[in-house]
């Protein structure tokens, strides 16, 4: 009983903890907050060297992968009614939002999903894609049906509805592209894996 007392009081989940979870597969050196909430855990991939902080929500309605190199800051959220997917090196900071469902604004339909959906006939929907090397500043939204490309860089309280270039940096509501992102990091990234054991 105190050696249970103990580990629940520890910050985040137990390697043997996120096991007993369920989740649909999982891979090493992973720190998921305690204070999180993790709603269909068997339709959640995630892959190595991944952290979840405290307060995010990941909704797994639908799949949500999560690949290698992976953080999701406090307070972020994955709605997955369709499929959410982050690539390896991509991120989200405080309070970011991802929503692959969106009522109608217009008041032709019937909202929230307390709501049957054949009431609900303009219910827009459709899966995110983050790809590799993505980045998503605070306070920002990301809309259905939107891939944002590899490289591509998202500024704080911005509102990404449409698809977005890669190596690029859009700021704004709407988000919309200011320039071009440099690529370095991809330089570091092969002197990363270089410096690794096999």
């Amino acid at each position: 009983m105190e050696k249970e007392h103990k580990e629940k009081s520890l910050p985040f989940y137990l390697p043997f903890e996120l096991r007993k979870m369920g989740f649909k597969s999982l891979g090493k050196t992973i720190v998921i907050s305690r204070k999180c909430s993790i709603h269909h855990p068997e339709r959640i991939s995630i892959g190595n060297n991944v952290r979840i902080d405290d307060f995010c929500v990941l909704s797994a309605n639908e799949e949500i992968i999560l690949g290698n190199y992976i953080h999701l800051n406090c307070y972020s959220a994955l709605y997955a009614t369709s499929k959410i997917v982050m690539e390896d090196f991509s991120g989200l900071s405080s309070y970011v939002a991802l929503y692959t469902e969106s009522d109608d604004y217009s008041g032709e339909s019937l909202t929230n999903p307390t709501v049957p959906k054949e009431y609900r006939p303009k219910l827009y929907a459709g899966p995110i894609i983050m790809m590799k090397h993505t980045i998503v500043g605070t306070h920002s939204c990301i809309l259905p049906n939107v891939v944002i490309e590899t490289g591509t860089a998202i500024g704080a309280h911005s509102l990404v509805k449409e698809n977005c270039d890669p190596w690029s940096i859009y700021v704004g509501c709407p988000a919309r592209k200011k320039g071009e992102r440099k690529k370095d990091l991809l330089q570091l990234e092969a002197k990363f894996f270089s410096c690794r054991e096999p």
